[in-house]
């Protein structure tokens, strides 16, 4: 196998590089710019991605591809048309690279989109499964199901083998926003007015998902498949702070608001959008995941939460 990883500076990026590379797989990358990755590693710059960026160098002898990269979703948007940015990086600079990929003789593109594509939130108890109806709710999500809908087009065009992974939240050494943020409350023994919360989410550790990129990367059964990615263990936002303190070795002080006055306060704040991640559920079904693939998350939970409280006290583990 000879992949090529896109996004390979990212969060996801390097931990599959180095993956990769522990398993003795030799990687090219496509990076903007020259950037610090090991000598086996081969670079190929390749600027910034979208309907115009040439890939024939980059993909010179590669059989795979797997293509982290893409416009992310900000929570500040200031693009005067954020929907046309999204669309000219996740979706035109997707569907060039995977042309290019199938002129070039590559077999299979595994492509990272969100748990975005299926919507924002779940009741309890009723998941998100991969072959639910769509219901993107911003850009972000809207660029990514329209990704995914090109690929599958260009795949019965082609032949190339499209595999799809639908990750939710990815958390482990290095996560930065809303993660980030909460490891430092706990970490200063904040007091938090989130101790009755009863939602359910479901979350992905880097090294689970890592782990399912590279088993997609070559599983036969993987060819032309959408994937829901998590942990597979579900848990409230109060068991997850709990479950978190634990691990930084530093128990969370949770106060009992109820979830309806935590609303009530975020809305007179200015803070809906975070009241409603911290209170609503969202899950992900895996059991076609393990069925397909024949695959099981290899870290718990609390191993992923505790490599990402080792990552946040010591960066240099």
């Amino acid at each position: 196998m000879r992949p090529l990883i896109t996004g390979a500076t990212g969060f996801v990026g390097r931990a599959l590089v180095a993956r990769l590379g522990a398993d003795g797989v030799a990687c090219k990358v496509a990076v903007r710019r020259r950037a610090l990755f090991p000598s086996d590693v081969t670079q190929a710059e390749t600027g910034e991605i979208g309907p115009a960026t040439r890939w024939a160098d980059a993909l010179s002898g590669v059989d795979v591809v797997v293509h982290l990269a893409a416009r992310v979703h900000v929570m500040q948007e200031t693009a005067s048309d954020p929907l046309a940015d999204f669309r000219r990086v996740n979706v035109q600079g997707t569907l060039q690279l995977a042309r290019a990929a199938a002129s070039s003789g590559a077999r299979r593109f595994v492509y990272l989109s969100s748990v975005k594509v299926n919507g924002e939130h779940t009741s309890v108890g009723q998941p998100f499964r991969a072959d639910d109806e769509p219901r993107p709710a911003d850009a972000y999500a809207v660029s990514k199901m329209e990704a995914e809908a090109g690929l599958r087009m260009l795949a019965r065009e082609t032949g190339l083998e499209v595999v799809i992974i639908r990750p939710p939240l990815v958390y482990g050494p290095g996560v930065k926003a809303n993660f980030a943020t909460m490891m430092r409350w706990l970490a200063r023994g904040v007091p938090l007015p989130l101790g009755s919360l009863r939602n359910q989410r479901s979350l992905v550790a880097l090294d689970n998902l890592v782990d399912l990129i590279v088993v997609c990367m070559g599983h036969p059964a993987a060819a032309n498949r959408t994937f829901m990615a998590s942990d597979g263990d579900d848990l409230s936002t109060t068991e997850l702070l709990q479950r978190l303190g634990a691990a930084l070795g530093r128990p969370a002080r949770l106060l009992p608001v109820p979830p309806a006055v935590l609303k009530a306060g975020a809305a007179l704040a200015g803070r809906s959008d975070m009241a409603r991640r911290l209170c609503d559920s969202l899950q992900v079904d895996i059991q076609n995941t393990r069925t397909v693939l024949g695959w099981t998350p290899p870290a718990s939970v609390d191993e992923g939460l505790r490599r990402v409280a080792l990552g946040h006290l010591d960066p240099t583990a």
